[in-house]
């Protein structure tokens, strides 16, 4: 039934004076994402998630300093996509739970207590992060290196994924999101790897060439640091090989995992060949973007290919490219198989739940930005996103750390 058009105008106009008025609309380049694409999008991300880490999971960190031989990389099978219990996927819905039951503007605090309640296993950055704040070490301390000697490892950046995908065009808000919930566990390189995941992702739903898409993270963190510097350099090495990704691979290698400067803060020393740093399993991500050429299979088996976190990579990876694609569109290979009643690990979230709490989130953050819901001429909601110029943290390095900030829990808190 066509609503009469006075009812379109007036809901087109209830909706866009609910948002807050900081855009001067008239002056601002805009774009549009009709709220069912977004959802598919943001649905693809998810399963680009889940086909990564199942599909490479079984090469996490069996080849370190080495490229995955072809004859060892598993092939896919459609069961694969129902990984419920990986690392890469739970943690980040704790972050999501968060945001769901105690609003956006929910405190670092309170962000800090609901991650040290969280039940499920964790490792380096997140568990020595987490063991902090068991402590009492209350955010951001618990992810200074003072107190966290992994905090130039990649967790935030394999569980950021999230911050992009409720935050299409928002470039700011993955930023902030980082700055939130990376600080629990993260500092420095170890932060701005999962903003610059976080703003690939948001830059996804408008955007599928890839190095457009790596330049968007890029400018989610500060210019200066080591991380950015390697992204410039995959860049660079892209460009002068774009046909051979193994000869990337090995500059790559010689840079950042056999020079000890670019593993200064390596928490497993600069001198062993597992390498857990930020820094070059985020290029690993970007390999599989910009020699997958916007192939699924071939993004997903060139990032875990570079091997180290070799599940991780490809999820992030994996996820990205999807975003870009929507889960309409996907090859069917990726989805027949779903589970959608399968829980993920210590949260109250099955596929269904997750999109659903997702586009609550998205609706929220829209607004909340100062963007507006429009109504289409076909009764179709459509968020209107002004473009806007990314504001990475400030510059930070974990071997000269800023002074910590003596944050403890309260008693209560506690």
């Amino acid at each position: 039934m066509q609503r009469p058009i006075l009812v379109i105008i007036t809901m087109a106009f209830v909706l866009s004076s609910c948002a807050f008025p900081r855009i001067r609309w008239g002056k601002q380049n805009v774009r549009r994402l009709a709220v069912t694409e977004y959802v598919d999008k943001m649905k693809a991300g998810w399963i680009g998630q889940m086909a990564g880490v199942g599909w490479g999971a079984p090469t996490e960190f069996k080849w370190k300093g080495q490229i995955i031989p072809e004859a060892n990389m598993p092939k896919w099978r459609p069961e694969m996509i129902n990984q419920f219990k990986q690392d890469d996927i739970y943690v980040e819905m704790t972050f999501l739970r968060t945001l769901e039951q105690h609003g956006l503007d929910c405190s670092i605090r309170q962000a800090g207590i609901d991650f040290a309640n969280s039940g499920y296993p964790l490792w380096h950055a997140n568990r020595n992060g987490r063991d902090n704040l068991r402590k009492g070490i209350a955010p951001p301390d618990s992810g200074h290196p003072r107190f966290n000697k992994h905090a130039d490892d990649i967790d935030y950046q394999i569980e950021a994924d999230y911050s992009g995908l409720i935050a299409p065009g928002l470039p700011n808000v993955a930023i902030k999101l980082g700055e939130k919930f990376g600080r629990l566990m993260n500092y420095g390189d170890g932060l701005y790897g999962g903003q610059f995941v976080g703003g690939m992702y948001a830059e996804a739903f408008f955007e599928n060439d890839m190095e457009k898409i790596v330049q968007a993270g890029l400018a989610c963190i500060p210019e200066n640091s080591q991380y950015a510097q390697c992204i410039r350099d995959v860049l660079t090495w892209y460009r002068q090989n774009p046909d051979d990704w193994q000869k990337t691979w090995q500059l790559i290698e010689d840079k950042y995992n056999r020079n000890s400067a670019y593993r200064r803060f390596s928490c497993s020393g600069p001198k062993t060949d597992f390498n857990i740093d930020a820094k070059i399993n985020g290029a690993y991500i970007v390999m599989g973007l910009l020699y997958g050429k916007g192939d699924p299979d071939q993004t997903i088996i060139i990032s875990t290919r570079c091997g180290q976190d070799s599940d991780c990579n490809p999820s992030s990876a994996g996820g990205i490219l999807f975003t870009t694609i929507g889960f309409s569109k996907l090859p069917e290979r990726f989805t027949s198989a779903l589970d959608p009643e399968g829980k993920f690990s210590h949260t109250p979230y099955n596929f269904p739940m997750l999109v659903e709490v997702c586009q609550t989130l998205t609706r929220q953050i829209v607004l909340e930005a100062g963007d507006r819901i429009e109504i289409g001429a076909d009764g179709q909601e459509i968020f209107a996103i002004p473009l806007r110029k990314a504001r990475p943290s400030k510059p930070e390095q974990c071997w000269q750390p800023r002074p910590i900030a003596n944050s403890r829990f309260t008693q209560e808190e506690w």
